[in-house]
């Protein structure tokens, strides 16, 4: 196989919390959260890799700490064959060209001060040393692509419906020609109908442009249609990664299971089985020991709250990998 893409090993992020007056008065120490918990992934040249789990599981805090938006507390991510870790804020910004995000809410990713022509010429103004006039093609060129006529290229942002304000972030992140775009909930604050048009669009503009994507999202209907894979996050760490239709069909982790089993089928009276959650999900600021699901898991062991499982590939499937000391896997 060839080497992949993007390479991420050992990724840990945490976040310290202010300390109250309280609590410098007392001396006590900041709260830390543990938001990435030693993240491992490969995501291969022209896939689409889908992020899933529940809010606060870090898949967003996954793709931003990727692209270094957020600085990881630690761990290593290889860019086609560059440590992006190990590179100075100016060699950061000369790679920005070919790292581009989509962000989630396409109100506030909008300078509204600025038209969408101006929007979209910035990341070249950054990263290109073509002409004006071959930058200003370039902007016409990705904005039509994307939906938009010649006379709407120099109106504002509060000008536009929130499906047309998200095609404007496609556009940004897709002007500079970059690699690897990180989706960050792109279609989450959409209705459905434009959510499934936002959603054509990304497939098509994928195959246009060579894309490499990691698509984050709560919809797991969203990412099973886009993704080739699929991650399941659980508290920071990677619980089950496979092949899209493996985990979707044959999902072997409990929380998988559980996150599947409450997708709404369109059928009425189709036979399931209903996995139910017992408690919330706990605290980042304090996780549990061990398996990080075990107080929520309703096949849990004894040994599953001291011991924490690997990420270990299914003995029948070597590209489904779960995480669970029930799983029928191999070292």
């Amino acid at each position: 196989m060839n080497a992949p893409l993007l390479r991420v090993e050992g990724l840990v992020k945490h976040f310290e919390r202010p300390r109250s007056l309280a609590q410098r008065l007392t001396g006590e120490k900041r709260s830390v959260v543990h938001a990435l918990n030693g993240v491992t992934l490969d995501v291969q040249r022209g896939e689409t890799l889908g992020l899933i789990g529940e809010s606060g599981c870090g898949k967003s805090t996954l793709g931003r700490s990727i692209l270094r938006l957020v600085e990881p507390s630690s761990g290593r991510t290889v860019f086609d064959g560059q440590d992006l870790s190990a590179m100075n804020a100016g060699d950061m910004i000369r790679m920005r060209s070919r790292l581009q995000i989509i962000f989630q809410d396409p109100y506030a990713s909008l300078n509204p001060r600025k038209s969408i022509r101006e929007i979209i010429s910035l990341p070249l103004q950054l990263h290109a040393s073509d002409s004006a006039q071959k930058n200003n093609a370039r902007v016409e060129q990705i904005l039509a692509r994307v939906g938009f006529r010649p006379d709407q290229f120099d109106r504002y942002p509060h000008q536009f419906s929130g499906g047309q304000r998200q095609r404007i972030g496609i556009a940004r992140a897709l002007v500079s020609r970059p690699a690897l775009v990180v989706c960050d909930e792109p279609v989450s604050a959409l209705d459905v109908s434009i959510k499934a048009q936002i959603l054509e669009l990304l497939g098509e503009l994928k195959a246009e442009f060579n894309l490499t994507y990691i698509f984050v999202s709560h919809d797991i209907a969203a990412v099973g249609h886009l993704a080739d894979r699929i991650a399941v996050m659980y508290l920071g760490e990677i619980v089950e990664i496979g092949r899209t239709l493996d985990i979707i069909n044959s999902p072997q982790h409990p929380y998988t299971q559980a996150l599947l089993s409450a997708v709404p089928r369109l059928v009425p009276n189709t036979a399931r089985t209903r996995t139910v959650l017992s408690g919330d999900l706990p605290s980042p600021l304090n996780p549990p020991s061990g398996c990080k699901f075990h107080t929520r898991c309703p096949v849990a062991m004894p040994e599953c709250a001291g011991q924490s499982p690997r990420l270990q590939a299914l003995k029948l499937e070597a590209a489904h990998s779960v995480a669970c000391l029930r799983s029928d896997t191999h070292a």
